[in-house]
């Protein structure tokens, strides 16, 4: 059973080679407030560990594993 999101903002960084999908994310987050959703769409590979990695290391929280759909990688992480 699946759980509808409610996403606040959208980053899509497609196109983006990394370490680019981080940074923008990481901008991103700062500028939210506590407690919403930023939904990340990226299809740079190495994003797939990168984002992870790097929002949970700067206290933020992945919402659910990231989803793969194709080569695009969807990112729920809440500010």
């Amino acid at each position: 059973m699946s759980v509808e999101l409610t996403v606040d903002y959208t980053l899509d960084v497609r196109g983006e080679s990394c370490p680019y999908p981080v940074i923008y994310a990481l901008e991103t987050l700062q500028e939210m407030t506590k407690g919403q959703l930023l939904l990340v769409i990226a299809d740079c590979p190495a994003a797939f560990r990168n984002v992870p990695e790097e929002v949970v290391k700067h206290g933020y929280a992945l919402e659910q594993e990231p989803v793969l759909e194709g080569r695009e990688m969807r990112f729920y992480i809440r500010a």
